[in-house]
Order: C-alpha cells, then structure tokens, then sequence
C-alpha cells in the first residue's frame, strides 16, 4: 500500500516509524514531515491543510490510505473534501468527518454530547456575548477553581483554570468581549472542577467496533515540579500505575462503549482515533475533553508499546473489519522525555544545530518534534523538539535511559524536564 500521513510533529514521526515496520507498505509519503520522518519515508512540503495540493499528491503518487495526524484538518473537513471529489472519494481518510470532529472543534458540542448519552463529566453551561451575565452569575453558583474553556481550536491554549471569582469573571469577559483565543472564545464553557488525578485513553474505532488502546499520563507544564506555564507536553509514561484493569473496564463500560454507540446514534460514522481525557476521581472515570486525534507526546509511548501491524489495523478501519484484527499490547512500560527550545511556551529561536544524534544508543527511540534539515545538518524549528522514549521493568529504569539519551543531544538553549515519572514511581509501594 502507498500511504500518505499529515503533519509534522512527534506524533507523526511515530506514526511513521511504526509504519515503516509493516509488511503492507510500499511507500510512506509524509507531508510535510521533519527531519526524523524523512528516515522513514519520503517528506513532501505540503501543508496539512492544503487540500488541493494533497488532492494532486494523492492522484500523482497513488495513495491508497491517508492517516491525519493533528486536529486542524481533521475540523477544517478534510475528510469530507475527499469523500465530496470524484477522483479521491474512494481513497480511505483514517481521522472523522467533520462532524465528528466537533468532539474536539467544540467544546459545547462535545459536552452536549456527554450529557445527552449519559457520559459522566462535570457539569457545565455554556455562555456567549448576549448572555455574558449570566456567566458571571454562573461562576457564583461553584466553588473554586472555576475552569473556562473557550469552545472552538485555541492551540492548546484555550483552557483556564482559576481560583479567583472575581479573575474568572474578568478573563470570561476578555475571552468573549475582547477575543482573547480570538473567534474559539466566542462561546466559553464553564464547568465545575474535577478533583482527582488525570489520564489520557485512546481509542481506534472503525465507526462500529473499536480497540481500546494503552493508556498514558502526560506532564503539560514547563517546570519541575508541575509548575510553570502550561505546554503542549513535556513528557509522557504509559502504563499507567493507578489505571488498573479494574479501572479501564469502567472507562469501557462508562465512557468508550457509550462515545461508540452515541456517535451511531447521532448518525455519525467516525473511522479513526478516539483520545479521551479523563479525570480518575476517587476510582470513577469522568471526562475531561475529547479530542479527535491521537495526543502529542503521548503517541510516542502509546505506538510504540503496540506490536501488531498499525497499518493493518487501519486497513481494518477503513474496511470496517476492525473487530476481526489483533491489537497486541507489550506488557512493557514506556516513559518519553521532550527537549524543547530555550524560552519554549513562550518566544524562543529556530535554527540551532543539533549534534549528537549519530551517538545515540539503541536503548532509546528518537522522534523528531520541532526539526527540519538545513544544507544536511538537523536543525530545530519548533518549541518541542525532540521527544526520547525508552522502555523499561520500571518507571526508574525506563525514565533514565531517556535522560541519558536527552544528554547526548545537544543544541543551543537545550531544555527538559528531569521529574517526568516521578509522582508515579512509588504509586503502588
């Protein structure tokens, strides 16, 4: 099979990497890719989002699957252009039409969602320009912290949470008077606060059956300690220590099986990934946010844990005959550690040379994030940069086998987090 996957970031380079092992491919176009998915297939620079030049790549290379990676052109209806154009309409898109992907797109669609299936969430109104009092008279009725959520795409940003009445009530105002995550803040969900410790499930569905995948906890903020600006994740651990079996088949029975029979119900066929946030409170699950897509940097520990062929298990989604294919998971634990750029979530330079990747040892798996190739030398170009994964018995051991590797690489202004796992490491001692 020839393969086309969107988008260019650590997700992605795992997606290609586990694509590259399957006996099914012939060739890996990505596009546009970085520096590590050009080892692993052949990088086309196309934007994500630009649908007409995917159209013409698709026709002139004879892409028989396309994988989207990131939510963009997953909400701006990629999906849909195919299955609308007579030359792509029979080529397989592995990510939801654009009805689906308001689970993500809108955060009131989704909790509308929740709500009208019975999925356990926090409860919530939702508030615009003309009923703005009424949010004002809503973040009085909860107790503190109070958690504002603009409804549309805010790159991750959209999400406060803050323990002040009278801060909350001024940032709803500056989020829907005067465009804080510009049009996403249009609408704003506010919801009361979930006390308990957070979780990300992943789920592949076909539209009808479905494969619940590993499960993984990641770290968004900057600094040590969980302190700092929030990210778009610095490190991720997988399994995880408090979501036992016992756990996830309460995620399954409360939570996967009514997202699955709820999109039938609302007649809506969504083939791809399903990525839960949730919340784990004292045992029960409950829902944080969908998103309709695999997580960054989760996917560089959930793939690599999978030992069945990813592409076939997306042929079985294209074909709907997901319920006739394995899905074997390695009892082994994964930890990932993201290097990010100097002054990374806020301003920080491009184009630092990157040394030591030839010396890396095999205990570690690379994904590229945030690089490009400059005149053959591997430079950043992105605020994640690299995200190093290794396997191990324990969190310890598999943890500081990515601190070792994330010391031999060196760039300018290099950083990480030297925490990640530690919360969990004595979670069952």
């Amino acid at each position: 099979m020839n393969v086309l996957l969107l988008g260019s970031g650590g997700r992605e380079h795992a997606f290609a990497w586990k694509l590259a092992q399957s006996k099914h491919l012939e060739h890996l176009y990505i596009a546009p890719g970085n520096a590590g998915t050009a080892n692993c297939g052949t990088n086309v620079p196309i934007s994500a989002t630009d649908f007409d030049a995917i159209k013409n790549l698709v026709w002139e290379k004879n892409i028989d699957l396309v994988l989207v990676g990131p939510e963009d052109p997953l909400v701006k209806g990629i999906h849909d252009y195919f299955l609308q154009d007579d030359v792509l309409k029979e080529i397989p898109v592995i990510g939801p039409k654009k009805d689906g992907a308001q689970l993500e797109g809108s955060k009131d669609f989704s909790k509308q969602f929740m709500f009208r299936h019975g999925i356990p969430t926090a409860k919530y109104k939702s508030f615009t320009k003309d009923t703005i009092q009424e949010g004002f008279d809503f973040i009085d009725s909860l107790t503190p912290p109070y958690v504002l959520k603009a409804d549309g795409l805010a790159a991750g940003k959209g999400v406060l949470i803050l323990n002040d009445s009278q801060i909350a009530k001024e940032e709803l105002q500056n989020m829907i008077l005067n465009a804080k995550f510009g049009q996403a803040g249009n609408t704003v969900v506010i919801e009361e606060f979930l006390k308990g410790i957070e979780l990300s499930v992943f789920v592949l569905t076909d539209g009808k059956s479905y494969k619940i995948l590993p499960a993984a906890k990641d770290y968004k903020r900057i600094g040590v300690g969980d302190t700092g600006l929030n990210t778009g994740g610095m490190g991720a651990v997988s399994p995880v220590p408090f979501a036992n079996d016992a756990f996830i088949k309460k995620v399954e029975e409360k939570i996967v099986k009514p997202t699955i029979d709820g999109l039938v119900k609302d007649g809506i066929d969504y083939r791809g990934f399903i990525f839960i946030g949730l919340m784990n409170c004292d045992g029960e699950p409950s829902v944080i946010e969908y998103n309709c897509r695999m997580g960054d940097p989760e996917t560089e520990v959930v793939i690599p844990r999978i030992e069945s062929d990813l592409l076939d298990l997306l042929e079985g989604v294209a074909t709907q005959t997901l319920h006739q294919k394995q899905c074997i998971i390695s009892p082994e634990l994964a930890t990932t550690v993201v290097l990010v750029s100097g002054g990374y979530p806020e301003e920080y330079e491009k184009n630092k040379i990157v040394s030591g990747l030839q010396h890396i040892s095999t205990d570690s798996l690379i994904f590229h994030s945030g690089t490009s190739l400059k005149n053959q030398d591997v430079v950043t170009n992105g605020g994640r940069v690299f995200a190093i994964t290794s396997f191990g018995k324990t969190i310890e051991e598999a943890v500081s086998k990515s601190f070792k590797t994330a010391d031999s690489i060196d760039y300018d202004k290099k950083y990480y987090r030297n925490d990640i796992g530690k919360d969990l490491m004595n979670w069952d001692k």
